[in-house]
């Protein structure tokens, strides 16, 4: 059902055909006011979206806005949105350019974006409308401070940078790890494989550079000039690494870099001293070190080491909340690991993403299962 607008112009019609009259005198042939009272034809109907009585099952993100709404993004069945009052949904009849979606993201005038593979879609507040793409792609790279960066479509290799007016496609340039994986693994053979350059996450440093997880080649930082990559063992798949890629890129509160891997972290901003590292603007080369981590997650309790998550972030306190996919929550304070599990009766759900609201609050997004909200002991399902 569609929420309709109010008759507040047929007051309006009233008062200005009453007083525009007056100032030019009384009419004889002026209708009594009742005349103007009596009901008109409604406007069309011009708002989008559809009410419902509750949110989807499948719902694999979860952002809050500026303005503190809530938006669900889901793989199939739309988009909803939630204002402490009511749910809204949307779906490619309101404007969107695809029932999944892939990214959120909002510009600093509180516009929101979907990433979805029919296109990004930007929300003002009244409709959807889809930006415009470069003609071509181009190794132009730039990183403005007002860009917002997405993923590009699957199998494509690239990344978009919205510069506020344009939709710039960007190529990775060739590095040698690129060569060695077709030398491994030639396209003419191997027709079926996915581009080993495609972006399953970004993420925007303490510093203002942007990093990208990829399928294959480990993670990749932009900082303006120059593409620095990092693709050692446990972060590609090439050296017979981890199969799932970097979905997760995260800062610690000590300032550690983590790759959706548990055994490492990577010092890359010399964050800790005396360890005979280079300072950063003494040097030109991307030096980096990696140290150990937590280990398993799991250490082995739920068949198997959980070392492979799918998403992370801190929380107020400064802890790390990672979540795995299907062995639930974990929290890792710098000294302990605390596990949150997420049940469907006896069996882990499948969980997709985590997300700090504006008040702290943490949020997962699941598979098949609902949306997950933190509340201060354990995980419940969110029930508007």
């Amino acid at each position: 059902m569609k929420y309709t607008h109010a008759y507040f112009y047929v007051v309006t019609i009233t008062v200005m055909l009453i007083f525009g009259t007056s100032c030019h005198g009384q009419s004889q042939n002026m209708p009594s006011p009742e005349v103007y009272l009596k009901p008109m034809i409604a406007l069309p109907d011009t708002s989008i979206g559809e009410i419902v009585e509750e949110l989807s099952n499948n719902l694999m993100l979860v952002y809050q806005d500026k303005k503190h709404n809530y938006w669900f993004g889901s793989w199939g069945e739309g988009l909803y949105k939630y204002d402490g009052k009511k749910i809204i949904r949307f779906t490619i009849a309101d404007g969107l350019a695809s029932n999944r979606i892939d990214e959120i993201r909002e510009d600093k005038a509180g516009h929101v974006y979907f990433n979805t593979p029919g296109g990004i879609s930007r929300y003002d507040g009244n409709a959807f409308t889809t930006l415009k793409m470069s003609a071509q792609s181009t190794n132009e790279w730039k990183l403005g401070p007002d860009d917002l960066w997405f993923k590009c479509m699957q199998d494509s290799g690239q990344v978009y940078r919205y510069d506020g007016q344009t939709l710039h496609r960007l190529l990775f340039p060739e590095i040698q790890i690129g060569k060695d994986y077709d030398a491994l693994f030639p396209p003419s053979q191997y027709t079926n494989r996915s581009n080993p350059y495609d972006v399953y996450t970004l993420y925007t440093d303490s510093k203002g550079n942007i990093w990208f997880g990829t399928a294959v080649f480990g993670v990749c930082r932009f900082d303006g000039k120059t593409l620095d990559w990092i693709t050692e063992k446990d972060v590609t798949e090439i050296h017979d690494g981890p199969a799932n890629g970097i979905r997760s890129i995260t800062e610690d509160m000590d300032g550690y870099f983590w790759f959706s891997n548990s055994l490492f972290r990577y010092d890359i901003y010399n964050n800790t001293p005396g360890k005979g590292k280079v300072d950063r603007q003494d040097r030109n080369a991307f030096v980096y070190s990696r140290e150990k981590g937590v280990g398993s997650l799991d250490e082995g309790k739920y068949g198997g080491d959980v070392v492979e998550y799918m998403s992370a972030t801190k929380d107020n306190s400064g802890a790390l909340w990672i979540v795995t996919y299907g062995a639930g929550v974990y929290r890792y304070n710098g000294k302990d690991i605390t596990h949150f599990p997420i049940m469907a009766g006896k069996e882990f759900m499948t969980l997709f993403s985590i997300f700090k609201d504006r008040q702290g609050v943490l949020w997962v997004g699941t598979h098949e299962n609902g949306v997950y909200r933190f509340n201060g002991q354990s995980f419940e399902r969110f029930r508007p």
